[in-house]
């Protein structure tokens, strides 16, 4: 990433690790998130617990500080933490838990670590760093080696390397280690093996914005089934097998061997006793760090499985949603089978039209017809006749479609569909045909209609003469069913 001006910027306003530091209670933050979580390498914790905590602390800062210091409550402290403009804790819920819990966010433990690295070193090793280096280098161009003679001629170097060394040792030449490497190597591991426990928040988080990323894709997706899993998972798992998955399975599998643990414990136990490392007063915890790893990464362990849980709980019921629809379609058309097996209908119940070539031979389309210009004549306007009834004028009448689309929605609300014979007798026309073509509207455009063309409906309104006397007026039509 190129630390330019603009990308700065952006990183002070957005990063929470940059809002940490910038923060006035930072020093509050960082003391106390460091001693609950990282220190003893907590990987969460109860709301209950947390609050209790730093009601703790924050009263011994008031009897120091005063108490103006930080009012406000514990609890509300720890959730303008978790706040979307802070970011430093995160909040949830636990599977078959109702209490909230809390956890670090991985900007947070990137601040305190950065924090940590301000303190003065009493030693500060380089040579172990460079050796690292150069292993590393050495492992990438040995692994992507694709010459066999090449890969045999280092391979026998580094035989003969072991014969020498081998035979310095049977001679009783046996090459030590000073005081001062011991120090730099014992510095380089500790470095690692925090940095390592660090790393476990961050994969855990990028696993979790995987997992949310695929449901968005899932929500969204308006294709076919099939294409959806072929782009989610086209290998094996679409969370296991990312690259983050990969390398961490991989660790996990190096680190579950019981011979890989009992070395490390033996490792660490030798280590320990050696006079330069005990000057460095290793903290109690590097004596089990292994064990750290471990529960860290069977966290992370279960919440990938969790992740992958939850996410082919949301594709099955995508699929038992699909096939719901489709089970009530088939109700659907059983019903209307069982109620047609007592009455069929006459002439034909269904009509499949016939494979054949619609032919068009271009004789056959007309001709082009030219439009009939008018002609305006230059006549002399005359004055009208002043005493015609304008009362036609005003007689307008005005539908209102609102009204009628409460009407419909209100009939649907107890049943799945409804016949425009049905709503005009529930709600009589009060406009005749004009009212009766807005509800043909309404059909066609705002709800879902279904039209059945075989069965012809027959709807009344009455209508009020001139004289006063009422007279009936109907319209017959074919069927129309208004579909919740």
């Amino acid at each position: 990433m190129t630390l330019d001006y603009a990308t700065l910027a952006l990183l002070r306003q957005s990063h929470p690790a940059w809002r940490l530091l910038r923060s006035d209670h930072a020093p509050l933050v960082a003391s106390f998130l460091q001693r609950v979580f990282i220190a003893p390498n907590v990987r969460l914790m109860a709301q209950a617990d947390l609050a209790e905590a730093l009601e703790d602390e924050l009263f011994a800062l008031r009897e120091r500080l005063g108490a103006e210091a930080f009012p406000k409550p514990a609890l509300d402290y720890l959730n303008d933490w978790t706040g979307a403009d802070k970011g430093w804790l995160r909040k949830f819920y636990l599977q078959g838990s109702d209490e909230p819990h809390f956890d670090l966010t991985p900007a947070t433990e990137k601040a305190i670590a950065w924090l940590e690295t301000l303190t003065a070193r009493s030693f500060v090793g380089t040579e172990s760093r460079l050796l690292t280096l150069f292993e590393l280098l050495k492992q990438m161009s040995e692994g992507s080696e694709t010459d066999p003679q090449a890969r045999m001629t280092e391979l026998h170097k580094r035989r003969d390397e072991i014969d020498l060394e081998i035979a310095r040792v049977v001679a009783g030449d046996i090459a030590l280690m000073d005081d001062t490497s011991l120090k730099d190597r014992f510095q380089q591991f500790m470095a690692l093996a925090r940095e390592l426990l660090t790393d476990f928040r961050e994969v855990e988080h990028n696993f979790r914005g995987l997992d949310r990323r695929v449901r968005e894709r899932i929500a969204l997706w308006e294709g076919a089934k099939g294409a959806l899993l072929e782009e989610i998972m086209g290998e094996r798992d679409a969370i296991a097998d990312s690259d983050q998955g990969r390398s961490f399975r991989a660790f996990w599998d190096f680190l579950m061997s019981s011979s890989r643990q009992e070395e490390l414990s033996a490792l660490l136990e030798r280590v320990l006793t050696l006079p330069p490392v005990a000057e460095l007063k290793p903290d109690a915890r590097t004596r089990r760090v292994h064990y750290d790893w471990l529960e860290a990464g069977e966290h992370t362990q279960r919440t990938v499985a969790q992740l992958s849980q939850q996410l082919r709980r949301f594709l099955d019921d995508q699929a038992w949603l699909e096939n719901r629809r489709i089970m009530d379609i088939l109700h659907g058309i059983e019903a209307k089978v069982l109620a047609l097996r007592e009455s069929p209908p006459s002439g034909a119940v269904m009509a499949i039209a016939d494979t054949a070539a619609d032919i068009e031979l271009p004789m056959e389309r007309p001709l082009y017809t030219p439009t009939i210009k008018p002609l305006i004549a230059d006549i002399e306007l005359e004055s009208g006749d002043a005493e015609v009834d304008a009362a036609a004028l005003y007689m307008q009448v005005v539908i209102d479609k609102a009204q009628l689309i409460r009407h419909i929605r209100h009939a649907l609300q107890d049943r799945s569909q409804v016949t425009l014979r049905e709503l005009c007798e529930m709600q009589p026309l009060q406009h005749g045909l004009a009212e009766l073509v807005a509800y043909l509207q309404l059909a066609g455009d705002t709800f879902k209609t279904v039209v059945d063309e075989e069965a012809t409906e027959t709807i009344v309104w009455r209508r009020e003469g001139p004289n006063g006397q009422e007279y009936a007026k109907q319209a017959r039509l074919p069927r129309v069913i208004f579909v919740r």
